[in-house]
């Protein structure tokens, strides 16, 4: 069963129509990222596999420091 009016309804006006289709164009326009938010998103990918020499400042031993990283 499909969602939304039946299509022999839909078409039986023409502002019907040009409804239903400013709604599935609505639709295909807001599911789709932008090209802005699809680089965003690998940048944080990036970002996050960059943290991997993160140094935890409330470590008591030394144990927890990476090996490139200098003490204070």
């Amino acid at each position: 069963m499909m969602f939304g009016p039946k299509i022999s309804t839909v078409f039986k006006s023409r502002w019907n129509a040009l409804f239903w289709s400013a709604g599935v164009l609505l639709t295909a326009y807001c599911s789709v990222p932008s090209a802005d938010q699809v680089s965003q998103q690998e940048k944080a990918k990036v970002a996050a596999a960059s943290h991997d020499d993160h140094v935890n400042p409330w470590a008591k031993d030394s144990t927890a420091q990476p090996s490139g990283a200098k003490r204070p």
